[in-house]
């Protein structure tokens, strides 16, 4: 885990909440099973703020088990490499092949996930130490669900997809990966 720990050191927080994520992540890289969920309380993701062509627009899609309008991504099960997670994950949840703004970490944030049911199996609560990357598709492209996961994915201006989330934990972080993106636009 050599190369995620060097990621999570080198990368510069924007904030006291990526501050106190980053330190919380880098202690729990001692944990076993860390990448993977076989550790019940707390495991790495990696999820994608992907915009369009033009930055204007970001891409959602619609939880199932959330019920609510959210970012692509998921659990690193066991691969080091999240960017390619977040990669993977764009393209299993939404059909699109995005690609890298940049290589380098975008966000970091540790997600608190209720108990919930999935496929008929009670997921207790935990934590998500996840690792968001910034990705680019064209909008032109069409779109699939994912349907054991997502029953509709769309398009969005980025305030809209603040607004369409019924989260308030997650409006916060979609604000804030919305403002870092002045540092990438014009594309």
């Amino acid at each position: 885990m050599e190369r995620l720990r060097q990621a999570l050191e080198a990368y510069q927080p924007d904030c006291g909440q990526e501050l106190r994520d980053r330190e919380l992540m880098l202690s729990a890289l001692s944990a076993p099973h860390v990448l993977t969920r076989e550790n019940p309380v707390e495991h790495f993701t990696a999820s994608a703020w992907v915009i369009d062509r033009t930055g204007e627009q970001v891409l959602m899609l619609w939880h199932n088990i959330y019920r609510s309008w959210s970012w692509a991504g998921g659990h690193a099960d066991g691969e080091e490499d999240l960017l390619a997670v977040a990669l993977r994950e764009v393209q299993e949840e939404t059909g699109l092949t995005a690609r890298p703004v940049s290589r380098e970490i975008y966000s970091l944030e540790i997600l608190p996930v209720e108990g919930h049911v999935k496929r008929e199996v009670y997921v207790a609560p935990h934590l998500h130490l996840n690792v968001t990357y910034l990705l680019q598709a064209d909008e032109r492209l069409p779109l699939r669900k994912k349907a054991d996961e997502n029953s509709a994915v769309r398009w969005m201006e980025r305030d809209r997809a603040i607004q369409e989330s019924s989260e308030p934990y997650m409006r916060r972080i979609y604000t804030k990966l919305n403002a870092k993106l002045s540092r990438f636009l014009p594309l």
